[in-house]
């Protein structure tokens, strides 16, 4: 048994994942931290975020985040047989998810109606590209596709060039949202006895978190610009180069913050005053101004005297650190992860409960159990 992290809030749970990319195995694993038994249904030659890179003893850097503490059961979904016995299955399970192309669990003589009078107390969870419904909705989808629908790409990068944030937030985004929906829906099971059907995007997990941009165009009339390591409606709030060519990020958050920094950064006290700067509308409108002041300010001190500084006044500072650097950050907390190639360390999952860390299951070979195995067991939370 685990320990650690909450590795048996979810013991006796039993989950069963058609799954493959990031989305759904991001889900699932977070229920296999908590303790739930996952079996990922994969086909014969495996999922295929096996084979994105082979930088990780050998394996992929995303497989192996993503996978931890789940087993590998092969399937062909084409195939009657496997389908009857995938049945017999998730007649026995507590979750399933799967995030296949919509329409795929029907053709394949698994429709939700179905499994629900197998099993009626069955959490469901589809997560698709664009949803079920929609013009769009039986088009493949990917992150940096949904980046680019939802308008997160328009408003990430520089003046010159939109971007794609650096990780799969999109994919990211469906996993932790399917993973909430899914314990919401084991503990409505609890209240009631019955399972539900859920069903999340990645197109509409993103555009939850773009609400403030939205809001801000829909009701304010805001037409958004690029402004690189700038916030897009905080100023100031962004990246500044230091005499020895480091770069800090700081923010003003509020109009003590920004006497604060007037005053004990600056060392400009009338700057407060300064009618283009009185608050944060106007900063955002004379912000070339703002900048300028500021850069000018930065440019004759070195790093740690303008941290020291930050820090004197009170304003929440960082330094601009590329990978090499961010992996030696002394917060970031690492966790070992058994692998079919060798124990691996891997940056801890971010709750730390009743003070223990992590200590999660390790990562799958392909086919490590059988249909024939599951089927005949007496007791899958074993």
């Amino acid at each position: 048994m685990r320990s650690g992290l909450n590795g048996v809030d979810l013991e006796g749970i039993v989950v069963v994942s058609l799954e493959q990319a990031v989305a759904a195995p991001l889900a699932s694993a977070r229920l296999a931290d908590a303790g739930a038994r996952v079996f990922k249904v994969e086909r014969e030659s495996g999922d295929f975020s096996r084979r994105y890179d082979r930088m990780v003893k050998g394996q992929s850097a995303y497989f192996v985040w993503l996978n931890r503490g789940k087993e590998s059961v092969v399937a062909d979904i084409k195939d009657p047989e496997d389908i009857h016995k995938l049945r017999q299955l998730l007649a026995k399970a507590d979750v399933f998810i799967e995030n296949l192309k919509p329409g795929t669990m029907e053709q394949i003589g698994l429709p939700d109606a179905e499994l629900h009078s197998l099993n009626p107390g069955l959490v469901i969870c589809h997560i698709t590209g664009f949803g079920k419904l929609g013009p769009r909705a039986y088009d493949k989808a990917y992150d940096m596709i949904m980046q680019a629908e939802t308008g997160v790409s328009a408003i990430t990068g520089t003046t010159d060039s939109p971007a794609r944030v650096g990780i799969s937030i999109c994919d990211i985004s469906a996993g932790v949202t399917a993973h909430a929906a899914i314990l919401q829906g084991l503990f409505a099971r609890y209240r009631t006895g019955k399972g539900r059907t859920i069903e999340v995007s990645l197109f509409d997990s993103i555009a939850d978190w773009m609400n403030v941009p939205y809001l801000q165009y829909l009701y304010g009339g805001v037409e958004f610009k690029r402004c690189g390591l700038n916030h897009l409606s905080i100023a100031p709030y962004g990246a500044y180069a230091t005499r020895d060519k480091r770069e800090i990020i700081f923010s003003i958050q509020n109009e003590q913050e920004w006497e604060s920094f007037c005053a004990k950064v600056l060392g400009r006290r009338e700057i407060f005053s300064d009618r283009r700067f009185h608050d944060n509308t106007a900063r955002l409108q004379y912000r070339a101004e703002l900048d300028e002041i500021i850069t000018d300010r930065f440019s004759y001190s070195n790093a740690d005297e303008i941290t020291k500084v930050l820090n004197e006044a009170g304003i929440a500072n960082g330094y601009l650190s590329d990978v090499s650097e961010a992996v030696k950050n002394p917060h970031l907390r690492f966790v070992e992860v058994s692998t079919p190639n060798g124990t691996i360390s891997m940056a801890a999952p971010a709750p730390i409960v009743d003070g223990q860390e992590a200590e999660l299951g390790g990562v799958p070979d392909i086919g490590i159990r059988t249909l024939d195995e599951l089927i005949g067991s007496d007791n899958l939370q074993a």
